[in-house]
């Protein structure tokens, strides 16, 4: 099989005034649980992984094999996604190797370096098919390897971003509003004003990285001003974990394989409540 490439997704969730989710996967376990709920609810699913996610299935090549094994029988569109890439040569070994879908992470570096080098990942990937997602903005957190604190975060700038996006002929744009990677100390405060002027002036669909503890509430109302692909990693992988605290404190409980079907079940649950929040069939 072959993935889906991204952007008719999101053209497709821009058309539908919805947004998919996009769940990170470290496992063949985990990466059934989320197809499994897509094939449930009939809804396209889409992976990220970062290069860390990676590691842990045997590379890019690894968790190719390892998605399609998981996705054999389903008959939902499958996106694999490479997350937070900050190289163009790792962008390139992950397309060689069978993803659908890059993010160049060029957020750190200043504007026109950013430019250049989203731009130089567009060209190689675009003749192929494959899906370019940038980002503008940083969110403080931690993703995978990658530490942002806080006064480094900066929120999005519209008219930088629709220069960007013309610039650089990315297929989406991750934009920061005020979400972070990682476990919230607070709930966050979601910049929907900024939003509304990013998603007026920008004419490719916008991503949300941070998903994970964002309160429903505002993130259904930045799927209301634009918002099309939104990220859960943390949520997930929180979910496997307090599964597995859970069954261990329980009378009778066994370290056997007995256990991998409910973490696996737990996570499904989990991702099919999501799609369904964010596509607004709750």
């Amino acid at each position: 099989m072959n993935f889906a490439p991204m952007k008719p997704l999101l053209e497709l969730a821009e058309e539908k005034g919805i947004a998919y989710g996009a769940f990170v996967t470290v496992s063949y376990d985990s990466a059934l649980a989320a197809i499994e709920a897509g094939s449930e609810l009939n809804t396209p699913v889409i992976f990220i992984t970062g290069t860390d996610c990676c590691d842990l299935m045997g590379g890019f090549a690894g968790t190719v094999e390892t998605v399609k094994r998981a996705a054999a029988n389903t008959t939902v569109p499958i996106a694999l996604h490479l997350d937070h890439c900050r190289t163009y040569e790792e962008c390139v070994q992950a397309i060689n190797a069978g993803y659908s879908s890059v993010m160049i992470d060029g957020s750190s570096l200043p504007f026109e370096e950013n430019i250049a080098l989203t731009r130089k990942v567009v060209e190689y990937a675009h003749p192929l098919g494959i899906t370019v997602e940038g980002e503008l903005g940083k969110l403080i957190g931690e993703e995978g390897n990658l530490i942002v604190k806080g006064p480094e975060g900066a929120q999005t700038d519209p008219d930088e971003a629709a220069e960007f996006a013309e610039r650089t002929g990315v297929d989406c744009l991750a934009v920061s509003i005020g979400t972070q990677h990682g476990a919230y100390v607070a709930a966050p405060h979601l910049n929907i004003e900024r939003l509304k002027k990013i998603h007026e002036v920008v004419k490719v669909p916008l991503v949300l990285h941070g998903g994970s503890g964002t309160p429903v509430e505002q993130v259904q109302d930045s799927i209301r001003n634009g918002i099309r692909k939104i990220n859960v990693a943390t949520d997930v992988l929180t979910t496997m974990i307090k599964t597995y605290t859970n069954l261990s404190t329980q009378e009778g409980f066994k370290y056997n394989t007995a256990i991998y079907p409910k973490v696996k079940d737990a996570m499904k649950e989990f991702i099919k409540g999501k799609m369904l929040d964010f596509c607004f069939r709750k």
